[in-house]
């Protein structure tokens, strides 16, 4: 859920702004916090990649 077109019910305006207190709030809450599951598991299978690299490498 993204808030760019959320209105607040406080002061109606849109909460992307945050001109009160609500809408600051609620757009903290909203921001994504860390990384997406998408890009933790890019990142698994990258380190897993490299790792068969080295480990083959290391045979040869």
């Amino acid at each position: 859920m993204t808030y760019d077109r959320l209105v607040c019910a406080s002061c109606a305006a849109p909460v992307a702004e945050g001109r009160c207190p609500v809408c600051r709030a609620s757009r903290q809450r909203l921001e994504p916090q860390g990384l997406p599951p998408a890009m933790v598991l890019t990142l698994v299978i990258a380190l897993v990649a490299t790792l068969a690299l080295l480990v083959a490498v290391r045979t040869v």
